[in-house]
């Protein structure tokens, strides 16, 4: 298990490499992925720990990112455990490329499933819940979604399914940065009170800093220990985390830095390495 400390330094290295990959990609989603990245840290490195050999093992654990435009964040995290090489990563949207702008399953089989259409991931984590309730099967199945992407439709059913199928084996983290690509979640179509929908639901409902990696543990910690229920975690993030002028800032949410912006971004990241690790 990795301290803290460590978990720390590596998510802040990870959002170095996102910022060089869209930077290079001329196209990409800084904001969403600089937010999640502490989540997905803390999941892959002390949780999931995805090596090639385990890779498709049917027991494995399994993580869907619903939010399919964050996968700079998987991809940053793939490179790092060894997944895929750091060379590949930096082919981030590259037409033919391994590591397209979603995550396609087809292209890189160490994606659980091809994600983007947004509101479709969560359907495709409770299947794959399901299938390892009748398989017997002791796997848990972790998924990120976003904040604009539950104003979807799909994703309010998916809700209302998983609780009465009592999979426990479930575990949703909600990437509550508060903004979308058309503006603050608040004003394009307001999702509070999401906890108490979600209590109603009869979903199990932890509140978190998605930033602080002790409460991640302690929710991950209490969605092992629920029985018959599914978790969802609402984790409040910070879009564009770690660069100050992408920070809570919605023009982030689609758009790689010019060579300035880069330079810049990468300036205060590695200042952040410096002084918090």
């Amino acid at each position: 298990m990795y301290t803290y400390k460590e978990l720390q330094r590596i998510s802040n290295e990870l959002r170095i490499d996102i910022i060089k990959a869209i930077s290079r990609a001329k196209s990409g989603h800084p904001g969403g992925s600089l937010s999640a990245i502490d989540i997905l840290t803390y999941l892959f490195f002390n949780e999931i720990k995805r090596t090639k050999e385990n890779a498709f093992d049917p027991n494995r654990d399994r993580f869907i990112l619903s939010k399919g435009h964050g996968v700079p964040a998987l991809y940053a995290v793939f490179a790092r455990i060894g997944l895929i090489s750091y060379e590949e990563l930096m082919n981030l949207r590259v037409l033919g490329s391994r590591t397209q702008g979603h995550p396609s399953y087809t292209d890189l089989p160490y994606v659980e499933a091809s994600t983007g259409s947004l509101g479709q991931g969560l359907s495709i984590a409770i299947g794959i819940a399901l299938a390892g309730k009748i398989d017997k099967r002791n796997y848990n199945v972790y998924c990120m979604v976003g904040d604009g992407e539950i104003q979807e439709g799909q994703i309010w059913e998916a809700l209302l399914s998983a609780p009465k199928f009592k999979l426990d084996n479930l575990c949703v983290f909600l990437d509550y940065n508060k903004s979308q690509i058309d503006g603050y979640i608040k004003d394009v179509m307001n999702i509070e009170p999401i906890k108490e929908k979600l209590i109603a639901f009869n979903w199990n409902v932890n509140e978190i800093d998605g930033h602080d990696f002790q409460q991640i543990e302690n929710a991950i910690s209490n969605f092992k220990s629920t029985k018959e229920k599914p978790t969802f975690i609402i984790a409040h993030t910070i879009k564009g985390k770690g660069v100050s002028f992408m920070e809570d800032n919605v023009e982030w949410h689609g758009k790689a830095p010019n060579e300035k912006e880069t330079e810049l971004a990468l300036m205060e990241l590695k200042k952040l390495l410096e002084t918090n690790g």
